[in-house]
């Protein structure tokens, strides 16, 4: 099982808000808070000495760069991340299948915790493994 996955549209809108932005890197992570508990926090890193040692890159080409945050994995291992364009808007759609519940906005999320548990363990072993 992978951490998470970008569609080749979502890899496209990076690259976008890297140049954009003249940033190094998009990030990704969780908070408290929200109508459902936690809430995707999108962010971005002027340039890579902000990159923290437990950070993960899961996308980088030259200029840009997708980084989620380590205390997140966990919660996002096996999430597609897509980004989708409409008539009123656009945005990165997050489809994560450890997702107990969503509100409506697309940013408050729950979380079934026996999944993200069970995610903590392979992240341990991926780690283990690696050493």
């Amino acid at each position: 099982m992978s951490i998470c996955t970008l569609t080749d549209i979502a890899k496209t809108q990076i690259d976008t808000i890297c140049k954009e932005n003249e940033s190094y890197a998009v990030t990704l992570n969780l908070k408290g808070g929200g109508c459902a508990g936690f809430e995707y926090d999108w962010a971005t890193y002027k340039t890579a000495d902000e990159l923290l040692d437990d950070d993960t890159i899961i996308y980088g080409v030259e200029g840009a760069t997708f980084i989620v945050g380590a205390a997140s994995l966990m919660y996002l291992f096996g999430t597609e991340i897509d980004y989708v364009k409409s008539i009123i808007g656009s945005a990165f759609e997050i489809n994560n299948p450890n997702a107990q519940s969503a509100c409506g906005c697309g940013i408050s999320v729950n979380f079934n915790l026996d999944k993200v548990e069970e995610n903590a363990m392979i992240e341990n072993a991926m780690i283990t493994e690696l050493t």
